[in-house]
């Protein structure tokens, strides 16, 4: 092999062109500073903060939000360990008439944003609500459970976050079969006590890992919190930005809450590089479950079919039932509209996020260090950042940079002008990019370590090198991780609602801002149609995230 060739294929320098060379640390850095510049200017807020902003924001705002947000993470924390780790041991560990289905039916609910099952059961259960006057008039029944307050708003986010404990709890207790359960009883311990002294505890780091997940979501959550007037960090951005105008109290309330999601973020990355004490996989999978009989196996089913009922069926059905109602006098060209931008800022987000990670991904391949592989992780973080605090993170430097050049202007032009970035959608892509980078790059981080190292060297011998090689050579065989990148990104945009709510441009409504609308006026059957349509794209990435896990655990 030539000395050209050798250092084509060193790790410390990869080319990107077709001519000339540039090496990862230029293309992984800018990416990386995509996320990095607005947590650092949010951050900011905490360093030089504003001593008459803080001090309202400490008598008369930070007191509720911290108390509703301790109730909230607290609440929603118990509430998904109980519904995650009950039922990811029934399908995973026992036997039951009905488990193959709910084995895979569980993880539907992760097709519904938050806030769409927040708004069918506020409407459901409210005093005029179809369930409510259906008790009162055939059953004589007044009183239907309080759902506005904060036990509502947990009660709706346990049910459409429990499926992150699920899955990562299921997964766990997969890789350690019904061996170490028969070895717990051989010593005199009862299921019982086996499941609880052997089981569990083995468990905990995947259990944990996707609490910490759910919990994440929790903080970051706009949407359910605004349907049920519950006021958080995030609630409480909105409103100084929107309400009061006051960037700046926008930017410290930001700067609070990243605190807490920074914490939560790095106790998961703890949690997930430990997770990895089990029996062998090929052990578990050997392994028979516990048959449940009688009033056991009745009560798995029940417990099954009651938390699938409540978090998905229920849900579903009745959007899609106020959609079917107001079709006919609701859908106009408005809604033409509403569709149009969502489908060109999900595809337009898609494509720039994927084709960022994938960049992002060879960056890495080429030059797989450890300072390498931080970049790429600090590249990566910005899916365990709330919406509301990447809005505020980008929003401030853009306008920065748009008084800037509006200076600028008149200096040349003797005229000025107006807004020539901030008006724009750059602020929105941005965003996006930040938010949802790890979506993307996780399935085609996967894909390129699939792609065995003797692929480049053959390659390199037929002088195929640099950016040929990414195009002729990974492209083709990276065509399913690519395709799951941009499917799970497209998706994830479209059903987010504070990065679009907070920087589109006037005029730019979507599918997410017509339901947060609606859902404001309580027009639960007008906030159905734009809901529906997002709740039948949501099943796309979930059927996906099944196939792959039965895969992984055949």
């Amino acid at each position: 092999m030539s000395s050209a060739s050798s250092r084509d294929l060193a790790p410390p320098v990869g080319a990107f062109a077709v001519s000339g060379r540039l090496t990862p640390w230029l293309v992984a850095l800018p990416i990386a500073l995509i996320t990095a510049i607005p947590v650092l200017v949010v951050a900011s807020a905490l360093v030089h903060p504003d001593q008459e902003i803080w001090d309202h924001l400490w008598r008369h705002v930070l007191p509720e939000l911290l108390v509703n947000t301790a109730w909230l993470t607290l609440g929603v924390g118990l509430g998904t360990l109980l519904l995650g780790v009950s039922l990811a041991w029934l399908t995973a560990a026992c036997d039951f008439p009905g488990r193959r289905f709910f084995t895979w039916a569980l993880l539907l609910p992760l097709a519904l944003p938050a806030y769409v099952t927040a708004f069918v059961w506020l409407g459901l259960l409210d005093f005029t609500g179809p369930l409510a006057t259906w008790l009162r008039e055939s059953w004589g029944v007044s009183w239907v459970p309080p759902i506005r307050g904060r036990g509502g708003v947990i009660a709706v986010m346990t049910l459409a976050l429990y499926p992150y404990v699920y899955l990562t709890a299921r997964a766990a207790f997969l890789g350690q079969g019904r061996r170490l359960m028969e070895a717990a009883q051989s010593l005199g311990q009862s299921r019982w006590r086996a499941f609880w002294r052997v089981a569990l505890p083995m468990a905990r780091p995947g259990i944990m890992a996707g609490l910490l997940l759910a919990l994440m979501e929790t903080l970051a959550d706009f949407g359910t919190v605004a349907v049920f007037n519950y006021n958080t960090f995030t609630t409480a951005i909105y409103k100084a930005w929107f309400s009061l105008f006051s960037l700046p109290a926008a930017s410290q309330l930001a700067s609070f809450l990243i605190f807490f999601v920074f914490v939560a973020a790095l106790l998961e990355g703890q949690l997930r590089a430990r997770r990895s004490y089990a029996v062998s996989t090929k052990a578990a999978a050997a392994a028979t479950r516990i048959r449940l009989r009688g009033w056991h196996a009745i009560l798995a089913g029940g417990w099954s079919g009651l938390i699938f009922m409540l978090a998905f069926v229920v849900p579903f059905w009745q959007i899609l039932r106020w959609a079917a109602n107001v079709y006919e006098q609701d859908f106009d060209d408005r809604y033409l509209a509403f569709v149009l931008h969502t489908l060109l800022l999900s595809g337009l987000g898609a494509i720039l996020v994927t084709s960022l990670a994938l960049l992002l991904g060879y960056a890495q391949r080429l030059h797989p260090t450890p300072v390498m592989r931080a970049t790429t992780r600090l590249a990566a973080i910005g899916y365990a950042l709330p919406g509301a605090v990447l809005a505020v993170g980008f929003f401030i430097p853009v306008a920065w940079l748009d008084n800037q050049l509006i200076d600028l202007a008149r200096d040349w032009f003797g005229r000025d002008g107006g807004q020539i970035l901030g008006g724009t959608l750059v602020v929105m892509l941005l965003a996006y990019c930040a938010r949802f980078l790890a979506v993307s790059f996780g399935p085609l981080e996967s894909g390129l370590g699939r792609v065995t190292r003797s692929v480049d060297e053959a390659s390199q011998s037929l002088g195929v090198v640099g950016a040929r090689r990414l195009a002729r050579v990974h492209l083709p065989m990276l065509r399913v991780s690519l395709l799951t990148a941009l499917a799970l990104t497209f998706v994830d945009i479209m059903k987010e609602l504070p990065i679009t709510l907070m920087t589109r441009p006037f005029g730019w409504d979507t599918l997410a801002v017509r339901v947060f609308e609606m859902t404001s006026e309580g027009e639960w059957e007008r906030a159905a149609l734009p809901a529906a349509a997002i709740a039948i794209v949501g099943l796309l990435p979930v059927f996906l995230l099944i196939r792959h896990s039965e895969h992984a655990h055949t």
